[in-house]
């Protein structure tokens, strides 16, 4: 690995998301990978399915 490139991948070893990029991180990644396997599938499918997942998981712990 050069130099420059083992700087860029230690700062990005310290980079912190935020929860709302995580989420964002999240859905790019499952959209990504699903509209390989469906063309059908919509990035507003995705995040759908996503808010329906934390609502049924926050339900489930209350």
């Amino acid at each position: 690995m050069t130099s420059a490139l083992e700087a860029l991948v230690a700062k990005a070893q310290r980079i912190q998301m935020t929860e709302v990029q995580e989420r964002e991180q999240r859905l790019s990644f499952v959209y990504g990978n699903t509209h390989i396997e469906n063309d059908r599938i919509t990035r507003e499918m995705v995040a759908a399915a996503d808010e329906k997942i934390q609502r049924e998981e926050a339900a489930s712990r209350r």
